[in-house]
């Protein structure tokens, strides 16, 4: 298993999804406060998912300026193992249907 907790940071709050491996979502989406009791439920989580799968789930949010430097300085505090991406390359992948070039000619 891989686990990884995707993250959308905005100001003062983020959004969130738990992935226990590529396409396999765990429980709903959540979402927390830029506070401690708000990062502290977020640290809860990510022991949760550890303890179910044995790994200690990576991370990944998108680089938003200054709104990600709390989520970011916490996890770093914790050791816990994080990606921030570059939204511009986020956007671009996401536009990708597939990592290779597709051949335009008609058939």
């Amino acid at each position: 298993m891989n686990p990884v907790i995707g993250l959308d940071v905005s100001k003062g709050q983020s959004q969130g999804q738990v992935f226990l491996d590529k396409g396999q979502p765990y429980g709903k989406s959540f979402s927390f406060l830029h506070t401690q009791e708000g990062l502290h439920y977020l640290l809860n989580l990510i022991n949760d998912v550890t303890k179910l799968t044995g790994h200690s789930p990576t991370v990944i949010l998108e680089s938003t300026g200054h709104y990600q430097a709390a989520v970011v300085q916490f996890l770093e505090e914790h050791s816990i193992i994080f990606i921030v991406v570059n939204p511009l390359i986020s956007n671009q992948a996401k536009k990708s249907s597939s990592l290779r070039k597709v051949k335009t000619d008609a058939v």
